[in-house]
């Protein structure tokens, strides 16, 4: 009972045969990817101060917070604000001014909501203050693109040293297909994009990349194992052998950031959620997408010496 395993998320010798949905895979993609470069642009990402700049004020009340009396009490004190918002529980809002060009500038801005509130709402507190000029905001949106470049290079050379020049084209282009999906879903949901939505999107490449080299690893095996296998059918062995690490790892890491995307509050939720869509999409990718484009590129060099064999079943070994 301590070496069997108590649950299988799937059941041995699957014999799914993948790749007869290599084409649809690669369209659904496609056209994601391509949604998510025009929402990108328009409407864009809803930029937090890391990148756009400004001041942003936690401000706690008592009760549910009056976005209407909060808004007045601002044009009272003659405070252009450019939002005002829930952020978590119903008595915090978050406030953002725009960016002041020095920090006795700052410094001002944040006395005069500070007094606006004092008279309009009672017992109102300003818990957090947040400032960043225009010039470091743009310097860390270009060194948080130039984090993301280098990680897919990195990616890249990684898996070029590690297998042939077929497989990291198809990780990496994989790669960047499961970025433009995730800046998607932001532009969606709306999510702040800052350092943290950053740090969340080099997770996910960290944990498709992996996902990829389980598979690809097993790919590897299987091409000196069977000689004459055609590569289709060696990928859907492959991808059979493989399945239920496969999903046993996405389903541990999903659960782990479930409890974060719903009591996480929302410093820590938005970073949640993207992980969640980027496991559902790095798992499914290594699947349709990056095995396909495997398929593609490496039908005519990594099977030169193949002949013309009856194709054999995903899940029954073939003797080589």
């Amino acid at each position: 009972m301590f070496i069997k395993p108590r649950m299988r998320l799937a059941p041995d010798n699957t014999t799914f045969r993948f790749m007869n949905g290599r084409i649809a895979g690669l369209v659904v993609s496609a056209i994601l990817s391509t949604a998510s470069v025009i929402l990108f642009f328009t409407p864009g990402l809803n930029l937090g101060i890391d990148f756009s700049g400004g001041i942003v004020m936690e401000v706690r009340t008592d009760g549910p917070a009056d976005f209407q009396k909060i808004r007045g009490a601002l044009a009272e004190e003659h405070i252009a604000d450019q939002g005002v918002q829930r952020f978590g529980d119903a008595s915090t809002v978050l406030i953002r001014l725009p960016t002041q060009p020095t920090e006795a500038g700052t410094q001002v801005a944040v006395s005069k909501v500070r007094t606006a509130l004092e008279k309009s709402l009672q017992g109102a507190k300003i818990v957090r203050v947040d400032a960043v000029g225009a010039s470091v905001s743009s310097e860390l949106f270009r060194n948080g693109l130039l984090a993301l470049g280098i990680s897919l290079l990195m990616i890249l050379a990684y898996i070029w040293f590690r297998f042939e020049w077929q497989f990291a084209v198809g990780a990496v282009v994989t790669l960047i297909l499961d970025v433009t999906k995730a800046i998607g879903f932001l532009a969606i949901t709306r999510i702040e994009f800052d350092l943290v939505m950053v740090a969340a999107i080099l997770t996910i490449l960290g944990y498709s990349t992996n996902d990829k080299v389980v598979v690809y690893d097993r790919v590897r095996e299987n091409l000196r194992k069977y000689k004459v296998m055609p590569l289709r059918d060696l990928i859907d062995l492959s991808i059979n052998e493989t399945l239920n690490r496969t999903l046993g790892t996405s389903m541990t890491v999903f659960l782990a950031s479930l409890p974060l995307a719903l009591f996480g509050g929302a410093s820590i939720s938005g970073f949640a959620w993207v992980m969640l869509f980027g496991i559902v999409v790095g798992t499914s990718s290594s699947i349709f997408i990056a095995a396909p484009i495997l398929l593609f590129l490496g039908e005519r060099r990594l099977r030169r010496d193949t002949v013309a064999v009856e194709a054999p079943e995903p899940g029954v070994a073939r003797q080589p």
